[in-house]
């Protein structure tokens, strides 16, 4: 915007200063050629005065001082006599030609356009002594356009340099004005960028245009009423959580005080089943407040942690574990590191759970080409049942709750990423999870 506005106003004022500026520029050449013209009148009347006197030694010797200068040029053509049968010529430009002979013959003052400047002819009447008009010498003064040696470059440069000052100040105001819309939106963009963060956060100062401010105001009013309502969900699922409890509890005592052992085993189990399901849904209530909207994480590190916590009961298992882990760098993925602990702990806990002690189990983190991360678990055990949909909820085919794999499947899905499974090289399970890579 601030580029855009920057950009406009330059074409406008450069436009405007064009249409205004070149048309000056011709206007003071026209002034300055009229401002020859008129010395030029005077310093024919100054001419005629001398060459009326018919001394033409001093003819000579004014013209000499008058045409010092390269602007205009005095020339005095006398008529052709005995002794210059061709006519004699005082001056810078002698030489006659018909427009002079036909001043002489016509006593007339005449002016001429030649050559971009002009040429004024005044026939000099001598009185009493001039016996014919063909004996009438002519004043020829010639008056050249302004050039490059003028004052009228000067002025052009001044003009220039005052479009320059014009249009640069301009500019300066454009990026004034400009900084003034650009400048509230950015810090908006930025406070609405942090929304997602965990901390509450701080209200923003409206500034800027009158727009912008009441877009700023808007949004604060926004946020207080989402704090609000996440501040109501939060007791609300505490409260939740409070009041399962102490009935689950009363029936696990009950529980416990069965007489029958199988009764009581199939029934801590149901409520085992019961109570890691509540866990879960607290948990997953509780988790915008936990994490805040947008997490990230380095999927590398966490990952890498958590499966090298694993190690020691693999070591006492006698078990063959190894991990393979190929980032060099920071992998940052839209995932808590709480859930990607958990995402470890689902998956290396269902292979020591339903594996035989000296199952192999590889653990492979590699990146992937559509930018996050992969995290390959293979195992050497009896795989996955066959016609199950391990992720599904309460399928897991092995007696369990079904919630592991279906909460890797979420965690990956959301990251956008996904789960696949199949049969590991080494004849048992194989699960690839997909990490989605964190926006920028």
């Amino acid at each position: 915007m601030r580029r855009s506005l920057i950009l406009t106003v330059a074409a406008a004022v450069t436009m405007v200063l064009l249409a205004m500026l070149v048309p000056m520029a011709v206007l003071l050449r026209s002034y300055a050629l009229e401002d020859r013209l008129s010395r030029a009148a005077l310093e024919v009347q100054a001419t005629e005065s001398v060459v009326s006197g018919q001394d033409r030694g001093a003819v000579a010797t004014y013209l000499e001082k008058v045409n010092r200068g390269d602007d205009v040029t005095t020339t005095v053509l006398y008529p052709p006599s005995a002794l210059h049968p061709g006519g004699e010529g005082i001056g810078p430009a002698p030489g006659e030609d018909a427009d002079v002979v036909q001043a002489r013959l016509t006593g007339q003052a005449s002016v001429r356009d030649v050559d971009g400047g002009s040429e004024i002819l005044v026939p000099v009447s001598l009185g009493g002594s001039s016996v014919a008009p063909q004996d009438t010498p002519v004043i020829r003064v010639e008056v050249r356009p302004p050039g490059l040696e003028s004052d009228i470059v000067r002025s052009w440069l001044v003009l220039l340099l005052l479009g320059v000052v014009l249009l640069v100040g301009a500019l300066v105001l454009a990026d004034r004005l400009g900084r003034s819309f650009v400048v509230p939106i950015r810090r908006l963009a930025t406070y609405a960028t942090h929304l997602g963060e965990r901390r509450r956060p701080e209200t923003l100062d409206p500034s800027g245009p009158p727009e912008v401010r009441e877009l700023t105001t808007a949004m604060n009013r926004l946020v207080g009423r989402i704090e609000d309502l996440l501040e109501r969900e939060r007791a609300s699922v505490a409260d939740v959580s409070h009041r399962l409890r102490t009935p689950m509890t009363a029936l696990r005592l009950r529980v416990d005080a069965l007489t029958d052992p199988d009764d009581r085993a199939r029934l801590g189990a149901d409520l085992d089943e019961l109570q890691a399901t509540v866990d879960h849904v607290v948990r997953e209530a509780r988790r915008s407040e936990r994490e805040g909207v947008a997490p990230q994480s380095d999927a590398v590190a966490v990952l890498a942690e958590r499966v090298h916590f694993w190690a020691p009961l693999a070591e006492d298992q006698g078990r063959p574990f190894e991990v393979r882990v190929e980032p060099t760098r920071p992998v940052l993925v839209p995932t808590s590191e709480e859930d990607l602990r958990a995402l470890v702990d689902v998956l290396l806990d269902n292979v020591f759970s339903h594996t035989p002690d000296d199952a192999a189990v590889l653990v492979v983190l590699a990146d992937r080409d559509a930018g996050g991360l992969r995290l390959t678990v293979e195992d050497g055990g009896a795989g996955f049942p066959d016609g199950v949909d391990v992720a599904g909820r309460g399928e897991s085919g092995s007696g369990s709750t079904g919630l592991g794999l279906a909460i890797v499947d979420t965690t990956a899905t959301e990251s956008g990423g996904g789960l696949s499974w199949g049969v590991s090289p080494y004849g048992g399970a194989r699960v690839v999870v997909d990490l989605g890579p964190a926006a920028r």
